[in-house]
């Protein structure tokens, strides 16, 4: 059987390329095809697979520069000759979904979200961004709207990472979604193998990109005069770093390596996730090293967190909310509510053995059908 895995841009290893290498487990001898490639930031991975690049790879710095390129994704995708695929399976948040497929041919996609900036989130996008980019988008968005949502019609099967993206799905495409989340990576995080001594700091663990909210934690966190430790780099870096200006107990630590990682998760008291995100992988790989969340109380987290057992939520998305909710997570921390092991527990039940079986068994079904 002839496989092709459809991924809108292979430019940074994280979570959605985690997904894809799950993918590959089932169907390891997969083609991919992808809008720009960076062969060096992706050492290490999808190495043993024929990769395809759309067009676009061929416009300078297009590695670097392609988020600004939306307007030309649809095409560079549906340009893709996919012809001779017996099953495609697209890995999207962008426009990978919309590559056209034969009736005899499967196509699976799963969606990461729906695009974030051309529906629910488009006016804070357009807050944010220049003049410039203001312009286009009120240009440009209608159109990509209307192939977004005529593309979605097209797939055979649409998978979600959480009930929370299923919603989106339904809410902007109408169509109806099967759910499956993505696991938690066992081989990259896992309980500590000897005793740690908690200290007294918070985490933040995260890109540093506008919607994470990493300012949520900062402010809370200097608020209470608590010590935060922030894990990880991005656009956003210097502005946190400015925010954080003279604070000795806001520390940031960059991009660090799975050890540190890992050690930070045994050590934190908590880590603190402040994203409205489509599923977050960050609480689990948290929960998996035993460590409860503080997390605000919409999106993906509510479906990976346990309120008051394997953490707490804050129902606003404010310092403020996030600061209240700290003060609650150390009188049930006090009070010896979390149970390492049971966070642990709670963690595994998302496994990677069973979000193959699950995805396999999908794709399986959907062949089975378009084989009649």
């Amino acid at each position: 059987m002839k496989v092709a895995l459809v991924h809108d841009w292979l430019v940074n290893y994280g979570g959605a390329e985690t997904v894809c290498e799950l993918i590959l487990q089932a169907y390891p001898d997969a083609d991919i095809y992808t809008l720009v490639y960076d062969k060096k930031k992706m050492k290490g991975h999808f190495e043993n697979n024929k990769i395809v690049a759309s067009r676009i790879q061929k416009i300078p710095f297009a590695t670097r520069i392609y988020r600004k390129l939306l307007s030309f994704m649809p095409a560079a995708f549906e340009a893709f000759d996919l012809t001779g695929y017996d099953l495609v399976i697209c890995s999207s948040s962008s426009c990978a979904k919309g590559v056209i497929t034969s009736p005899t041919t499967a196509h699976v996609a799963y969606v990461h979200t729906p695009m974030r900036y051309a529906w629910d989130l488009f006016f804070d996008y357009k807050k944010r961004s220049g003049a410039l980019t203001r312009f286009f988008m009120d240009r440009w968005m209608p159109k990509i709207r209307l192939w977004d949502y005529i593309s979605a019609q097209r797939i055979d099967t649409l998978i979600a990472n959480s009930k929370y993206i299923a919603r989106r799905i339904k809410k902007f495409w109408n169509r109806d979604a099967l759910v499956i989340c993505p696991p938690v990576n066992e081989e990259r995080f896992f309980p500590s193998e000897k005793e740690v001594q908690k200290e007294d700091y918070y985490v933040f663990f995260s890109r540093l990109v506008p919607y994470k909210r990493a300012d949520i934690a900062i402010d809370a966190c200097a608020a209470l005069g608590k010590k935060l430790v922030v894990i990880g780099g991005g656009p956003c870096e210097k502005e946190m770093k400015a925010r954080a200006a003279g604070n000795k107990n806001i520390i940031f630590a960059g991009r660090a390596a799975d050890e540190t990682i890992r050690e930070h998760f045994y050590k934190a008291k908590a880590l603190l996730f402040c994203a409205e995100e489509d599923f977050g992988i960050a609480p689990l790989e948290a929960q998996i090293c035993g460590l409860p969340v503080i997390a605000y109380g919409k999106g993906g987290a509510t479906e990976t967190v346990v309120a008051n057992k394997t953490g707490v939520f804050f129902n606003e998305q404010s310092a403020a909310s996030c600061a209240e909710a700290i003060k609650a997570f150390e009188g049930l921390d006090a009070a010896k509510t979390f149970d390492s092991k049971k966070i642990v527990a709670h963690a595994k039940t998302f496994s990677r053995e069973r979000f193959v079986k699950d995805f396999k068994a999908a794709c399986e079904k959907t062949l089975a059908a378009i084989r009649g």
